[in-house]
């Protein structure tokens, strides 16, 4: 291969074809795949395929829905569906249109080593993981739901690299910088003459997926640890370039920024919008502190007060906007009052919040059918954009485990890391008890961790509560969207009772012209006395519904004028 003055090897085979295989001999030692592969068809060592992807673009372009329609639900394919594939996904796909859902979100499908994974070790960013299908198929599931006015979205890694058969830092040392440390070692390097190389890469994988497969959009995972002194950050860069490269399409860009940074969800005025939400974890945290009384681990910064901070998250986006976070003893966030509701998307769960758990319980394991009931009707009609995870619909008691299958030494350090992770929990604290976390390299993990499709029709539960929900998808669909559309110019939410445990709140957004949507509930075990309603109509109440009194686990959702 020839070389040229940037380092970059390159040689033009005459014979090679789409579906030839291919690898790179590197000084006569190291055999690799190619870094930028589409496709390993026999995992991430072997050799990779060539795949033309341009050829997988539509001549009709699917234009996408409005931001305000979009009603998320992420999935893991591996575990979504019996068969933990592409197909698996499409066969649901009527399914979850008829319970009300626009978008589905994939779990990172870039290539890993293994059988199975969460998909957030990658080490092929270009490469959809084979154990999935081929990428016709992935083409195919993307075609399916768009047909069916689904949108598709895919969360992605740029942050860091798996640890295992991720060869970049042998023949590509400067692809990574010391300058900089992330929790998972030395970071991506953003910056300077082979930085901008770098941030290519990166870009181009995201147009990839957008232009080529026709995602309908990205969620960027853990950006805060994207480090990048440049004048001009990675994360406006990758946006700008997006939204100049692929007009007329309604494209949704995602962020998880645990930094809480406002300035990149701002609608200014004659701004392009650079994205379009950030997931909102001090409303899922400040939630389950107060269904679960749960006060440990990241739980504890929200312990103290969580119907404040769960009133903040409603009416401003986040909860910490500027203040010492406990955890980390230091600032965390910025201003969020002037973002409008959707540039926040909020959950009751999600692969984290569930997965991150020792034993991967769902929250349908920690409280009572009526919490439950009440978590829902609060994630579904407020005016952020929510997000169920997959089987929480239908009340799914399956875990979902942290999973991956690594071999030999990074198995060992996985299982031990695991393990360390918890002994700070009460109910983790000695040995014995943390041998009760199941191995994440054992494959009993990863299978128990699949959806129970027979077991969530043939549940009473289940079709209760899955009636439930494609009841308040209903409403948020013919009531709350329009306002969304409309636009929210205020909020406010009013704490009640004297508790901050256990106390309730009353939360109102107003449109320009006058509208007021209204949620009131009750997190006390004791009745509060009901708050002045708004004069209209009744969107949905948990309790009695002629209750004079806000009931335990109530919730008053109404829509019209102040009374």
């Amino acid at each position: 291969m020839t070389r040229d003055d940037d380092g970059w090897y390159q040689w033009l085979s005459p014979t090679a074809r789409v579906g030839t295989r291919y690898q790179f001999r590197i000084n006569e030692d190291l055999v690799a795949p190619d870094p930028a592969s589409f496709f390993q068809p026999d995992d991430v060592g072997a050799p990779s395929e060539v795949v033309d992807t341009a050829a997988f673009r539509d001549p009709v372009l699917y234009p996408g829905r409005p931001w305000a329609e979009a009603v998320i639900y992420e999935l893991h394919v591996g575990t979504f569906s019996e068969q933990g594939s592409y197909a698996g996904v499409e066969k649901k796909l009527p399914y979850l249109r008829d319970l009300g859902i626009t978008a589905i979100e994939l779990m990172p499908l870039n290539d890993v080593p293994g059988r199975h994974n969460w998909g957030y070790d990658g080490v092929l960013l270009n490469a959809p993981n084979a154990r999935y299908g081929r990428p016709e198929d992935l083409k195919r599931l993307l075609r399916a739901a768009h047909a069916l006015d689904i949108m598709v979205y895919l969360d992605v890694v740029y942050n860091h690299f798996g640890p295992q058969l991720n060869y970049l830092h042998l023949y590509a040392e400067s692809f990574f910088t010391a300058r900089h440390s992330t929790g998972w070692g030395p970071a991506v390097n953003l910056e300077g003459h082979d930085g901008a190389f770098v941030r290519e890469f990166l870009i181009e994988n995201a147009l990839m997926w957008l232009r080529d497969y026709g995602f309908d959009g990205l969620r960027l995972d853990a950006v805060h640890a994207l480090k990048d002194d440049s004048e001009r950050h990675f994360l406006i860069e990758l946006a700008e370039t997006v939204r100049s490269q692929l007009p007329g399409r309604r494209v949704h860009l995602m962020l998880e920024n645990e930094a809480n940074q406002a300035r990149l969800l701002d609608r200014a005025q004659g701004r392009t919008r650079l994205y379009d939400a950030q997931w909102g974890d001090d409303f899922h945290n400040a939630l389950h502190a107060l269904l679960t009384g749960e006060d440990e681990g990241y739980y504890r910064a929200f312990a103290d007060r969580p119907l404040e901070h769960l009133a903040r998250a409603l009416t401003e986006g986040f909860a910490y906007q500027g203040e010492v976070f406990p955890l980390h003893d230091a600032p965390r966030g910025e201003p969020s009052a002037h973002l409008p509701p959707e540039a926040t998307i909020f959950f009751a769960q999600n692969h984290d919040q569930i997965g991150n758990r020792a034993l991967g319980e769902r929250l349908s394991a920690l409280v009572s059918p009526e919490k439950l009931d009440r978590a829902m009707a609060l994630v579904l009609l407020n005016p952020h954009i929510p997000m169920l995870f997959m089987g929480e619909e239908a009340a799914a008691e399956t875990p979902f485990l942290f999973f991956a299958d690594w071999l030999g030494e990074a198995a060992e350090l996985t299982r031990e890391g695991r393990r360390k992770e918890f002994s700070h929990f009460k109910a983790f604290s000695t040995p014995d008890m943390r041998a009760r976390i199941p191995d994440p390299c054992d494959e009993k993990t990863f299978a128990a961790s699949k959806l129970d499709w027979n077991g969530i029709d043939r549940s009473p539960a289940s079709a209760r509560f899955r009636g439930l929900t494609a009841q308040l998808l209903t409403i948020r669909r013919e009531k709350i969207v329009p306002l969304i559309k409309r636009g929210f110019v205020s909020a406010d939410c009013k704490l009640l009772g004297e508790d901050q445990r256990k106390g309730g709140l009353d939360a109102r957004w107003r449109t320009e012209k006058g509208d007021i949507l209204q949620i009131v509930t009750n997190f006390a075990d004791r009745e509060l006395p009901m708050p002045p309603l708004v004069a209209g109509e009744s969107l949905w109440r948990l309790g009695a519904g002629d209750a004079p009194a806000l009931l335990p686990n109530d919730i008053v959702v109404r829509l019209g004028q102040e009374a």
